[in-house]
């Protein structure tokens, strides 16, 4: 799982980027916003809320705006929001998921789609590539909080399945339905987590070549740019020396 590991960090950094950090906030605010509207607007008695609100903290999301976000779940905005699953291939049939929150199915399903096509890809149906994943909770943390033999004994401790470190730093899963209490007691042991967040685990992986690679940066970077989707998530694997290139 390198590669998909070594494709988030290149995300996060682009996501830090001034140009894409206002797109960034609006999705994390929109999916804070929803959260207290379904649940309680007290992070604390709404696991969901808590999530976003500590993914919206680690991403540097002002206090002001996240509260602003709850305040609007309040007012009675965000009641139609809908929460859509797309399944795709990207090049040489790496698997795509898009996950979505929108107000207008209609209009999201025909932009996702075009995106697909426009870009070497093809949407397919519910259910096509969502077998090749896993849902998951996943804790992250920076080299800084310790080394990984101390990560690890943390990570058991707190509940967790598996624990990825390297040099660019520590990522923890767990069952998606306990990653609220593991994210708790792992931030009593080791401090703030860099990220903490629900996400598709990928089971099988697409090696792809740098061509390939490019194609699907370049797939990815259009599907996250519509305002409408939320996070976009691939099964590829590439070597070191792919990734070296990009």
């Amino acid at each position: 799982m390198a590669g998909h590991s070594k494709w988030a960090n290149i995300q996060h950094r682009k996501g830090r980027q001034d140009a894409a950090r206002s797109k960034l906030f609006s999705k994390l605010s929109k999916e804070i916003t929803v959260a207290a509207k379904m649940g309680d607007p007290d992070p604390d008695k709404n696991p969901r809320l808590r999530l976003a609100v500590k993914e919206a903290k680690s991403q540097s999301v002002p206090k002001d705006v996240i509260d602003r976000a709850i305040k609007k779940s309040q007012a009675g905005d965000g009641d139609d929001y809908e929460e859509i699953r797309y399944e795709g291939y990207g090049p040489n049939g790496v698997a795509v998921i898009v996950e979505t929150m929108t107000d207008n199915r209609n209009r999201t399903a025909s932009t996702v789609r075009s995106t697909f096509s426009k870009n070497g890809g093809n949407l397919g149906e519910t259910g096509s590539v969502g077998f090749m994943f896993e849902r998951k909770g996943e804790v992250v943390y920076t080299v800084s909080v310790g080394d990984a033999d101390a990560v690890f004994e943390a990570a058991i401790e707190a509940g967790a399945e598996d624990v990825e470190s390297s040099d660019e730093g520590h990522i923890i899963w767990c069952a998606d339905t306990d990653l609220n209490e593991v994210s708790n007691a792992l931030e009593t042991a080791l401090g703030e987590t860099e990220s903490t967040k629900l996400i598709w685990k990928p089971t099988t992986t697409t090696e792809l070549g740098l061509e390939d690679m490019q194609k699907l940066m370049k797939l990815v970077d259009a599907l996250e740019d519509d305002d409408d989707v939320q996070r976009v998530t691939t099964n590829f694997e590439a070597t070191d020396e792919v990734m070296a290139q990009l």
